[in-house]
């Protein structure tokens, strides 16, 4: 599967997921050598949660980044689009809360959430802009967006290492591990396509009523966590 057999139709990036759902917490650790449950420990630090806040999580998958976010001692919803992922993650999470949900049209009314997040899930949406809305319509005024997601490393040497493992040694470890391989290979591209930190900066402050916007590079740039505040 690569970009040009995927153009981000909801029910392809669900098909896509579904087939990827029963290995993917695992491949996920393994494609980032440990640093995936860095990457969520950050995201729950970067949203500042308070006890009996209530935070959305969306493209939540398996649960594993809700889990995380419940350590606040919030109220932590996930919703994902995959219903593969979200049977999964029910049997592994039995506890986490984890609903079906578009990100293009969420199963909450405005202004629910005192924070909202997604994670490695907004590069996979067929329309950036409109899923940076909807995170707003639910978010209540004051309220917190951080988004997790893979950005471009600083440097320009690791850069291209970067690039040189995320083409080629991605999709060869991705066929050890995961469930569904080919599925990588369009995770990879995804990737390499998605803009950079200032990019996706300019993005969320473009489309609607997000102010404060920043962000705060993990691992070198191979990821960043963006931060915006709700008008």
């Amino acid at each position: 599967m690569t970009r040009a057999d995927l153009d981000k139709q909801p029910h392809e990036v669900a098909e896509m997921f579904d087939g990827v759902a029963e290995r993917y917490d695992l491949t996920n650790t393994v494609l980032s050598f440990g640093q995936d449950r860095g990457w969520r420990r950050a995201t729950r630090a970067a949203l500042a949660l308070r006890p009996g806040e209530r935070v959305l999580d969306v493209g939540a998958g398996t649960g594993v980044s809700t889990e995380e976010l419940g350590v606040s001692g919030a109220f932590a919803v996930g919703a994902d689009l995959s219903i593969g992922m979200l049977r999964a993650g029910r049997r592994t999470r039995p506890d986490v809360p984890l609903l079906a949900g578009d990100a293009l049209k969420l199963p909450f009314a405005d202004e629910t959430f005192d924070a909202v997040t997604i994670s490695f899930a907004l590069r996979n949406v067929v329309d950036t802009a409109a899923a940076l809305r909807e995170l707003a319509r639910v978010t209540r005024p004051g309220g917190r967006l951080v988004v997790c997601e893979f950005s471009h490393p600083t440097n320009a040497l690791f850069r291209t290492v970067y690039l040189q493992y995320l083409m080629r040694s991605l999709p060869a470890v991705a066929r050890a591990v995961a469930s569904n391989a080919e599925a990588y290979v369009y995770l990879a591209e995804s990737i390499r396509a998605w803009p950079d930190q200032r990019g996706l900066a300019a993005r969320i402050a473009e489309s609607g009523p997000w102010d404060r916007v920043g962000w705060r590079d993990l691992s070198g740039g191979i990821a960043a966590l963006h931060r915006a505040t709700r008008v």
